[in-house]
């Protein structure tokens, strides 16, 4: 029986698009995780502009530790936004894509650590305090009204306050000994400090595809603005960036080689305040629709 000669076409078709990696059957899942005091309502925007341009693609939005839920301890978080996201992985045969906003960075940079078999394909990092946050904003300021940023240490580094999520990644650059000793969520996933899982959780944070790194200068709220791509203050307040940074020359969570890999991409947009990011389709568009196919 001869095969139509329209039909082998569209095998050679088929075969080429195989061989260089272009999925042919329909976008990855992205799932969405909010940040401090935000929820699922936040995020219509970005999850329209996602359907648009890739439409069938099963936008999830998890609606899990919402609003003032969102200060519990992260590691409590990660565990609830496990058990949300670990059913959605096992439905997504190719994997899926991880979009993960302000706080939400962390909590799921934390599960990109500690889920050996997850199946992450990209994780986008919108505006995250990755290296850390030391600045005043209106959200430490409702917390600790009474303190400057030079002062917020003196609560933040307490057994008792490191119950608060915010006090978990406040990183002091000027008084490192006691960041190190007390916080006990961003020193432990940034490989800062020793601890027995460090290169087990490399390994499984090195099972993306690519890492993006979205934040800009007019940000006014994850200070300084350069950690949401790994950058923070040296102790005279001096910008540090990614690639001098200490954890990233000793490879201590495998940010040096997604970038020897070169599977790391940035993204800096001036002009967009914090809360405006996922709801700018120019950053949308330039920053994230091609890594969500």
């Amino acid at each position: 029986m001869k095969t139509p000669p329209g039909m082998c076409g569209s095998l050679l078709l088929l075969l080429l698009l195989q061989l260089q990696g272009v999925r042919i059957d329909g976008y990855r899942p992205v799932v969405i995780v909010h940040g401090i005091l935000d929820g699922p309502k936040e995020f219509k925007t970005l999850s329209g502009y996602i359907t648009k341009v890739h439409p069938g693609t099963k936008v999830s939005v998890i609606s899990v530790d919402n609003y003032s839920y969102s200060v519990k301890p992260l590691w409590t978080q990660v565990r609830d936004f496990g058990k949300a996201i670990g059913p959605i992985m096992k439905k997504a045969p190719n994997g899926i894509h991880l979009l993960c906003f302000s706080q939400g960075g962390l909590i799921c940079r934390a599960l990109l650590s500690t889920m050996p078999d997850h199946n992450v394909h990209n994780f986008i990092s919108l505006s995250s305090p990755l290296a850390g946050q030391y600045g005043d904003t209106n959200y430490l300021n409702r917390y600790f009204p009474d303190y400057i940023k030079t002062a917020v240490f003196k609560i933040c580094y307490l057994r008792f306050w490191q119950k608060v999520s915010i006090c978990q990644y406040w990183n002091d650059p000027h008084h490192r000994s006691l960041y190190l000793q007390k916080n006990n969520f961003l020193p432990k996933l940034n490989g800062e400090t020793f601890h027995s899982d460090m290169q087990a959780w490399r390994k499984s944070f090195l099972r993306i595809n690519k890492l993006v790194l979205i934040g800009g200068p007019d940000d006014g709220v994850i200070t300084p603005w350069q950690s949401s791509h790994f950058g923070f203050y040296d102790s005279n307040e001096n910008i540090v960036e990614m690639r001098k940074q200490e954890y990233y020359r000793n490879d201590a969570f495998g940010l040096k080689t997604l970038d020897a890999r070169g599977d790391v991409s940035t993204c800096i947009h001036s002009g967009v305040v914090h809360v405006q990011w996922h709801s700018n389709f120019t950053v949308f568009q330039s920053c994230m629709q091609k890594w969500l196919t």
